[in-house]
């Protein structure tokens, strides 16, 4: 059998977006993924389906495997023929043991690429806003590990040197031996006014920084209770970051937020929540599935050129209709004797994928906004088309009909309660502290109930964000305090909302 591949992949330090393209593409064609406990979920997800991924993380006292057997692990599958990505925190060469690993592998004769990452030593100090390097305070800095191997008789570190010859120091895996780092330097000659930052889950937004001296940076990291894995930066480049920071103050950091839109949906607002700031928790409480009986709609798309209206609700909406009229071997030219309305910017995206341009959008992006536009456009006697949700409120039709016109509502997709969601939520809206719930339609909120059952107390103890008035009356008819309404009915509306909650909240 034809020996595999081995790629010693640097994941980076924690924010997943840090990852090189070139590791990305390694994980997307890996037939075997081992990875390490300080690598982001969310990267796993550029595995290829089917590929096995195989977790051996270590924290200090708790080893999910050994580092004999992670070499050992690596060499034996590679020998089954299989493209394997090793996946390491930061970067596989800077203290994370990939020069063991690759030794080992060259001893076993396994081709093996190094795939560099960016080091926790340098991101998470710069997240922070701390520069090692800067033309009036530092002209050098070195990284040194905080956690020798405690099998040594001695430690390598020459304290003495090291303490005033070098102008920043990092230290990685250094929060349990803090006091003795601090001891360490105090004893050689640096000053116990020297600055020190200690930087805990750096990159990410659970980020928490400590300011200190020397002489007191071990007992704030006490009062504040700071928690593992930690950067610790010495130098007078710590000063800096008042001026410097820009990760942790931005409007909406380390607020989790709960991301209750249709799986395939959830990434564009949770992206959006992560460039502010945020710890998205993605929990989708709806699927979007086709309808079982599609008769309706075929009969709908094959008589196309008799509607003078196609008014789309949603990009739901948009995928379920162009997806059966490709069914029906239609594109969209098939649309060319009917104006196209779009209720709002998300939708009219969704359409120019499909290449039309709608007609109409309403300024305020509801049914009823898209009705009272309507209203001058004598639209009496004119045949309307809406593909929506199983469950779409009758509010639009109801409008248009009164109106005048002949509205053809049928179901394009089926809205239904995503299979897993009861236990994510009552683990996310009980333990984990969630600050806002953003709800970006009617089925997300009877989806959420749906999953927790009883659990409205629960719902009601964070704050709720609503897309618009038609999904905050429902949530209020379901027993929820809405607490506030986008002002534009869009997912960076909703962001913009959650930011206005959250500063009334500081101001009161």
């Amino acid at each position: 059998m034809k020996t595999g591949k081995v790629y010693l992949v640097g994941a980076g330090p924690g924010d997943p977006g840090l990852i090189s393209q070139k590791g990305l593409e390694c994980l997307a064609q890996a037939d075997v993924i081992i990875y390490d406990r300080l690598v982001y979920d969310r990267l796993l997800e550029w595995a290829r389906p089917g590929a096995e991924k195989i977790y051996v993380g270590k924290a200090a006292g708790e080893h999910a495997s050994e580092q004999d057997d992670i070499n050992r692990l690596l060499a034996a599958t590679a020998k089954q023929g299989k493209t394997i990505v090793r996946l390491k925190g930061g970067d596989p060469f800077v203290l994370g043991r990939g020069g063991e690993e690759a030794e080992t592998l060259a001893d076993e004769g396994i081709p093996f690429e190094i795939v560099p990452g960016v080091s926790s030593a340098v991101a998470v100090p710069a997240y922070a806003g701390i520069p090692l390097t800067h033309r009036r305070l530092a002209s050098s800095f070195a990284v040194i590990t905080g956690h020798e191997d405690p099998g040594k008789e001695e430690s390598n570190i020459a304290w003495e040197k090291l303490a005033t010859g070098v102008d920043t120091l990092v230290f990685l895996m250094g929060m349990r031996n803090l006091p003795e780092i601090a001891e360490k330097l105090l004893a050689h000659g640096r000053p116990a006014s020297t600055p020190v930052a200690v930087i805990s889950h750096g990159t990410t937004p659970e980020q928490e920084t400590v300011i200190g001296t020397l002489a007191d940076i071990v007992a704030e990291v006490e009062r504040r209770h700071l928690a593992p894995p930690a950067v610790i930066v010495v130098g007078e480049v710590v000063r800096l970051r008042d001026k410097l920071r820009w990760f942790d103050n931005r409007p909406l950091f380390g607020k989790r937020i709960l991301v209750t839109r249709a799986r395939h949906q959830a990434s564009a607002l949770s992206k959006l929540l992560r460039q502010r700031g945020a710890l998205p928790i993605e929990l989708p409480t709806i699927d979007i599935e086709p309808i079982a009986d599609a008769a309706d709609l075929d009969r709908a798309l094959s008589d196309l050129k008799h509607y003078q209206w196609i008014v789309f609700t949603s990009a739901n909406g948009v995928d379920a209709f162009f997806q059966r009229l490709r069914h029906l071997n239609r594109d969209s030219r098939a649309l060319s004797n009917a104006k196209v309305a779009a209720i709002g910017p998300a939708t009219a995206a969704a359409l120019a994928e499909n290449g039309i341009t709608p007609d109409y959008m309403p300024e305020v992006h509801t049914s009823r906004g898209l009705v009272d536009g309507l209203r001058n456009r004598n639209i009496a006697g004119q045949r309307f088309l809406l593909p929506r949700a199983d469950i779409a409120a009758k509010e639009l039709t109801k409008g248009l009909v009164r109106l005048g016109a002949d509205v053809h509502d049928i179901a394009a997709y089926r809205t239904v309660p995503a299979g897993k969601a009861a236990a994510q939520a009552r683990q996310a809206l009980l333990s984990r502290g969630i600050d806002v719930i953003t709800f970006t339609s009617s089925s997300t909120v009877s989806g959420l109930l749906a999953a927790l059952g009883d659990g409205r107390e629960a719902i009601n103890r964070a704050g709720i964000v609503c897309i618009g008035p038609i999904t905050a009356e429902a949530a209020v008819r379901a027993g929820l305090k809405v607490d506030i309404v986008a002002t534009e009915h869009t997912i960076p509306g909703l962001v913009a909302a959650i930011e206005r909650h959250l500063q009334g909240k500081k101001e009161a």
